[in-house]
Formats: C-alpha cells, structure tokens, sequence
C-alpha cells in the first residue's frame, strides 16, 4: 500500500496507464494477426484493407510510445512486401 496520497495517486494511475497500454498493444498484435490471416487464404482485397489498418494502428501505437517507430517501421515493410508478393 502507498503510505503517501501522491504514492496512491500514482499507483491508480499506473495502473489506468497499464491497462490503456495493453490494449494499444493488444489492438496492434491483433491487426497483424487479421493481415497475416488475410494474406493466407489468398483474400487480396481483404488484406489491403487490413493492412491499411495495421498501419494505422501502428502509427497511433508509436505516437503514444507504445512501438518502438523502427518496429512499426518493419511491420508495416514486411506487410508490403508480403502483399506486393501475393499480386
């Protein structure tokens, strides 16, 4: 337990914070995880709209510091390639 009200207050706050972050984080695994499903079965239409997406997500996730902007960076690469390869 927090012995000062400011330690309290920063300990509801971090965990307010934690809870924002693992979504964010969890938003973007997710919208990977749609492109890369996309790109199996073969869907090109499906997996441009995804990737558009992702990409978004990606660049909201690095301006709140949640991704690295070289990680995002190398999704949003690979996921250009991958759909370049498929058409």
């Amino acid at each position: 337990m927090a012995n000062t009200p400011s330690a309290a207050k920063r300990a509801r706050q971090s965990g307010q914070r934690a809870l924002v972050n693992r979504r964010i984080t969890t938003s973007v695994k997710n919208h990977l995880k749609a492109v890369r499903s996309a790109l199996i079965k073969g869907d090109k239409t499906e997996a441009q709209a995804a990737a558009l997406a992702c990409e978004s997500t990606l660049d909201k996730a690095v301006k709140t510091g949640n991704v690295h902007r070289n990680k995002a960076n190398r999704h949003k690469s690979a996921l250009t390639l991958a759909l370049a390869a498929k058409q």
